[in-house]
């Protein structure tokens, strides 16, 4: 009964099943408290590591600590100098002292490995959501070489760098993604282990620049026309192309859209539309030319008209809601639109916030809202 009534309470507050479980235990206070003190430390690391594409690592801002083997290291030097001090044995001294000093020029060596290393980002990524998009990184070493350097980002671990006194390095960080939008790593860690991997000294960096996500392609279907009657080019024509249209046999690569399908089941032969005919007029991708499709699905299909078009070679523009990019063709524009698409209904991350995996990212069960999605920033 006593259960049954806190069921009551919680959900009547906005409580979930979690709670309930863990309310007569107390674990949800055990859980309020880590997820306020994991808060306060990353405010702390925050102000201490304020967001730069460029950042110098010093005693300012490089932490240290034991691994579990350097526990168990000091572990037994304390054990060692206990044995010592019981029998007043001078050698069990000796060995324990020696190895306490070993520890301690190891402390002073995996800090001075990562004291004045300076780590630039110098190119954010570009790539399709759901892959990783590589993040260009430099590292350049101070008066000390830097030596066996670490630098993650979440699951994504780029190591064994090792950077020469006073000489630079160029990496690639693969950061992943799994929205198009804006990509922007909360923390890239930066740790090292040298010589003996008794300690780790860490710092992170917190880049401000953010890389794009590019939609993922998916095959088009066959664009409807939003004309009814007519002649049979105005039934067929796509309502990607343009007014005009030049007949010809269909060749391989052609898109189905283009293709005279009530000329091929009379007459047997495929019949290919060429919208930019004789005249040479462009294509035009339109947002609304998939009527009653998802926003989000609607630019991927856009996506893989772009890469068809891209292709092809042909010349196409771009119709975005409060957005319009001229016909033209070759590799720039094609980049150009495909920013667009990635960044279409996006905000740029601000400094207070980081977009771990892209800025989309909202649940698959708002997908059918009439309004374009925004970051949650």
């Amino acid at each position: 009964m006593i259960s049954f009534v806190t069921n009551q309470v919680l959900f009547r507050k906005g409580g979930s099943r979690d709670d309930v479980a863990c309310a007569p235990n107390g674990i949800c206070k055990q859980n309020t408290m880590r997820k306020s003190l994991s808060k306060h430390v990353q405010r702390w690391v925050n102000r201490k590591l304020p967001r730069s594409d460029v950042q110098t690592f010093s005693q300012k801002n490089i932490f240290i600590l034991p691994t579990g083997a350097g526990v168990v290291y000091g572990i037994l030097l304390v054990v060692m100098l206990i044995t010592g001090i019981n029998y007043q044995n001078s050698l069990i001294y000796l060995v324990t002292f020696l190895l306490g000093a070993v520890f301690v020029a190891a402390m002073h060596q995996t800090h001075r490995n990562l004291a004045g290393l300076q780590l630039a980002l110098i190119q954010p990524g570009e790539g399709v959501a759901g892959d990783d998009v590589p993040f260009r990184l430099r590292a350049t070493a101070g008066r000390d070489e830097a030596i066996a350097i670490v630098i993650s980002c979440e699951d994504s671990v780029l190591g064994g760098a090792h950077i020469r006194a006073g000489t630079s390095r160029d990496l690639s960080l693969p950061v992943p993604s799994v929205f198009r939008g804006y990509l922007r790593p909360e923390r890239i860690r930066v740790e090292t282990r040298f010589p003996f991997g008794l300690l780790k000294a860490w710092s992170w960096v917190r880049p401000a620049s953010s890389g794009i996500v590019f939609p993922q392609p998916v095959a088009a279907p066959e664009a409807v026309s939003s004309e009814e009657s007519g002649d049979e080019t105005c039934q067929t024509k796509p309502a990607l192309g343009n007014d005009h249209a030049d007949l010809r046999p269909w060749r391989e690569g052609d898109l189905s859209q283009r293709v005279m399908w009530k000329r091929y089941a009379r007459s047997g032969h495929m019949v290919v539309a060429d919208w930019e005919g004789e005249s040479g007029s462009p294509q035009w991708l339109d947002f609304h030319a998939f009527p009653g499709v998802d926003y989000e699905l609607r630019l991927s299909y856009l996506a893989w008209l772009v890469e068809e078009r891209d292709r092809s070679g042909s010349r196409f523009g771009l119709k975005l809601p409060g957005q319009l990019i001229e016909p033209d063709s070759g590799a720039g524009h094609v980049a150009r639109c495909m920013r667009a698409l990635a960044v279409w209904g996006e905000e740029r991350p601000r400094d207070a916030a980081a977009e771990r995996h892209g800025s989309r990212q909202r649940a698959v069960a708002d997908s059918d809202s009439p309004e374009p999605s925004r970051s949650s920033v």
